[in-house]
C-alpha cells in the first residue's frame, strides 16, 4: 500500500479554498489548509491547519517544509488590492506578490525529499483578456495566450517547469464568475444579501442595481472544489488546462426574482446604484438589522469582503455594454467530470445558507 494522499489547499480561507477543503474531505482524504485565519466549514468537519502569511517567505518555509507527506497542492490563494480591484489586476507589484506566494508554497515541499505528485492552480477568465477586450466566442484552452500583464501565466510557467524538474503533473483551471457560500473575498453575493436587507428596511424594492442586460455563466464554488478533487487524482488531468462553469447560461434579471424570494424581499424595476456606495451611504442601517436579528455578521467589511467591488463590475455597473464571457467546458467534460450545476439554484443556495447561519436577517 502506497502513501495516503494528503493534500495541502493553499488559500483556505477563500470561496474555493473552503469549497475544495470540503470536497477532499468528503472524498476521503487528509487535508492541510494554509491560510492566515483557519475558516469554519460550512459542514462544520474539521481538518489540519497551518495560519501563515504566504507573502512571507521565512514564515512560509518553517511552516511548510516540516509537511513532508503532501502528496498534492491545490492552489486557491490571491492577493488582491481592496482599494482598486480592478485596476489592480494589472498592476507589476501585486503580480509579483502573487508569483512570490505560489513559490512559497511550492519551494519548501520540494526542498528535501518530496513526495508531491499533483498542483492545481487557478486562473479564471482573465487569462483571456476579459477585464481588457472581448474575446474568443467561445475562448478555448487552445487559444493562443492573450498578451497582457498578469500573474496568471507566470504562475503557470512556474508549475510547469517545476513539475517537469520534480516529476510531479498539475492542472490549471479557469472557472468564470465564482460565487458560493463563503462570506467576503470576491463572492458577490454577500453583498446582494446584505443591498436587499437595508433596501427592505427602508422599505424600498429589491431593484436589480446593474447596467445593461448580458448573458454569461458562472462557476459555483462548490463545483470548482470538486473540479480540484478530480483533477487531483485523474490521469486525464495531468498538464491540462481546463475552463470551468455550471454548465448553463444566466442573465441578472432573469435570477434576480428567485433571489428576492430567497432573501425575502419584494422584487422590483430596475435601480442603476452603485452596490458599493450605496452599502457604504447605509452602513448605518446594516448596522440595525445586524442589532435586531442578532446577526453574526456585524463587521460587514469581513462579511463582504470585496464583493461589492466585484458586484459593481460583474452588474455591468456604468458600463455601456456587459461582458461578452463564455468559454467551452467541452475538454472538461470530454476528460470525464460532467456535474453540473443549475446557477439559479446555486445562488439561492448559498443565500440560504447565509440566512441559515445568522449572517444575513430571515426571509420574513
Amino acid at each position: 500500500m502506497g502513501t495516503r494522499n494528503k493534500v495541502l489547499v493553499a488559500g483556505a480561507s477563500g470561496l474555493i479554498g473552503v469549497a475544495a477543503i470540503e470536497s477532499f474531505l468528503s472524498a476521503g482524504w487528509d487535508v492541510v489548509g494554509v491560510s492566515r485565519r483557519k475558516p469554519v466549514l460550512p459542514s462544520g468537519k474539521g481538518f489540519e491547519f497551518v495560519s501563515v502569511d504566504l507573502r512571507d517567505e521565512k514564515a512560509a518555509r518553517d511552516a511548510l517544509s516540516a509537511l513532508s507527506d503532501i502528496t498534492h497542492v491545490a492552489y486557491a490563494a490571491i492577493y488582491e488590492n481592496s482599494d482598486a480591484l480592478v485596476s489592480g489586476w494589472s498592476n507589476a507589484d501585486q503580480i509579483e506578490v502573487n508569483n512570490a506566494m505560489l513559490r512559497n508554497v511550492i519551494e519548501p515541499l520540494i526542498s528535501g525529499k518530496s513526495a508531491l505528485k499533483h498542483v492545481s492552480i487557478l486562473q479564471g477568465t482573465k487569462a483571456y483578456g476579459v477585464h481588457l477586450h472581448p474575446i474568443a466566442i467561445p475562448a478555448r484552452e487552445s487559444d493562443p495566450r492573450d498578451d497582457h500583464a498578469n500573474f496568471f501565466f507566470d504562475q503557470q510557467d512556474y508549475v510547469r517547469d517545476t513539475a517537469k524538474k520534480y516529476g510531479f503533473t498539475y492542472t490549471v483551471l479557469r472557472p468564470q464568475l465564482v460565487t458560493g457560500k463563503t462570506p467576503g473575498a470576491l463572492n458577490v453575493l454577500p453583498a446582494i444579501g446584505v443591498y436587499a436587507a437595508i433596501r427592505r428596511e427602508k422599505g424600498e424594492a429589491f431593484g436589480f442595481p446593474g447596467g445593461p442586460s448580458f448573458v454569461w455563466e458562472m462557476a459555483d464554488a462548490d463545483l470548482v472544489g470538486q473540479v480540484m478533487a478530480w483533477a487531483a487524482q485523474s490521469p486525464q488531468a495531468a498538464n491540462e488546462i481546463f475552463n470551468v462553469t455550471n454548465g448553463d447560461v444566466f442573465e441578472w434579471r432573469s435570477v434576480w426574482p428567485a433571489m428576492a424570494k430567497t432573501l425575502g424581499v419584494k422584487a422590483g424595476g430596475d435601480e442603476p446604484t452603485s452596490v458599493t456606495e450605496y452599502i457604504l451611504d447605509n452602513a448605518d442601517v446594516w448596522a440595525k438589522i445586524v442589532a435586531r436579528y442578532d446577526l453574526a455578521s456585524g463587521d460587514l467589511r469581513s462579511f463582504v469582503g470585496q464583493g461589492d467591488q466585484h458586484a459593481d463590475f460583474a452588474f455591468a455597473s456604468g458600463a455601456p455594454a456587459g461582458p461578452v464571457a463564455f468559454v467551452s467546458t467541452v475538454k472538461l467534460r470530454k476528460a470525464g467530470f460532467n456535474a453540473a450545476v443549475d446557477t439559479q439554484d446555486a445562488f439561492c443556495d448559498a443565500l440560504q445558507s447565509f440566512i441559515d447561519r445568522k449572517l444575513l436577517p430571515p426571509a420574513l
